[in-house]
């Protein structure tokens, strides 16, 4: 099991009280909860949840899995290899109804535990040189002029990876369209990208982006990095994938004003095949400690418990145990 907590999950202590469970509601069963690596949000948010609900399910029966990420969450617990997972809910929706980027795969077993936990925004951002050179910050310009741009996103597995791909195709370019014109698209792990545009090695930087990201902090500010906007035509292929037009910010050095950016929300999901009680546990721990996960990390201090059940927030169907909890709450 994980032991190794950040120290936003530090901060977040819970008291024998608020974790007493009645032994009529003893659950067995080991928990996996897919995340993504340590020191990213949801690692802070799966190790914090851990602490949660471990009292439930015995000692050592919960694990945090430090890997993964918004696309390859849904088919780790669509496979089997997390009980539980965090994902956006984008991607939730890809994966169930098996969009092109699983690539013939489809997860028809997944189910909303909790939606609305945060907003996750797709995000572009430039090198202020880059910029000054080409005399705008028009990301359809900068596309549209023939000129060779050096884009950097992260590997395969990150939300940003289709996101970026569908900002390039509403602005009627692609990968292959950027090398042809001896420009490149540049994937590597997070680690590397503060120092790949500190040295001027690429020009464009596409992510998610969420207040106090530690990456995009590092970047802006190191890096003199400045936030543009997704135009219409790409927000228009973004929203007809199931994401979200939206503003988010300022939160960073350089980021002045509010920017347009593309919201892939985040949603708890589970595989169908977890018990009725297990789901209606862990969604009832999480909602009804929702403060403590503000405490463990900012980026939950936003999240309305009363609309974790809505559509719009799962975008998947509610595992049966998690739609019983809403309903006698009264808010379905």
């Amino acid at each position: 099991m994980i032991r190794y907590i950040k120290a936003g999950v530090r901060a977040a202590t819970f008291s024998l009280a608020a974790l007493a469970i009645t032994a009529t509601t003893a659950l067995a069963q080991d928990i996996r909860i897919g995340a993504m690596r340590e020191g990213t949000s949801w690692y802070v948010f799966a190790a914090t949840l851990e602490q949660m609900i471990e009292p439930m399910f015995g000692a050592n029966s919960v694990e945090v899995v430090a890997r993964g990420g918004g696309v390859a969450n849904p088919m780790v617990v669509q496979n089997g290899r997390a009980e539980i997972a965090l994902s956006n809910v984008a991607t939730a929706v890809w994966a169930y109804n098996g969009n092109p980027v699983y690539e013939g795969a489809s997860a028809p077993d997944i189910r909303a535990l909790v939606g609305g936990l945060n907003n996750v925004y797709v995000g572009v951002m430039a090198r202020q040189a880059f910029l000054d050179e080409r005399g705008t910050t028009d990301l359809a310009e900068i596309l549209a002029s023939g000129e060779p741009v050096r884009i950097l996103i992260k590997p395969v597995g990150s939300s940003a990876v289709p996101a970026a791909e569908m900002i390039l195709e509403g602005l009627g370019t692609n990968v292959e369209g950027i090398r042809a014109n001896g420009g490149d698209v540049i994937q590597v792990d997070t680690p590397q990208i503060p120092d790949i545009l500190r040295n001027g090695d690429a020009d464009i930087y596409i992510d998610t982006v969420i207040r106090n990201h530690p990456t995009i902090t590092e970047v802006t500010l190191t890096a003199g990095m400045r936030f543009l906007d997704i135009p219409q035509a790409a927000m228009d292929v973004l929203t007809a994938n199931g994401l979200a037009a939206g503003t988010y910010g300022p939160w960073f050095e350089g980021q002045d004003d509010a920017n347009i950016g593309a919201n892939l929300g985040t949603v708890l999901i589970a595989n169908a095949s977890l018990s009725d009680d297990a789901a209606y546990q862990i969604t009832r721990t999480l909602i009804e400690h929702a403060a403590e996960m503000g405490e463990a990390h900012a980026a939950w201090r936003a999240f309305n418990p009363e609309n974790a059940w809505r559509p719009e927030n799962t975008g998947i169907p509610l595992h049966p145990g998690a739609e019983r909890y809403f309903r006698e709450r009264g808010w379905m």
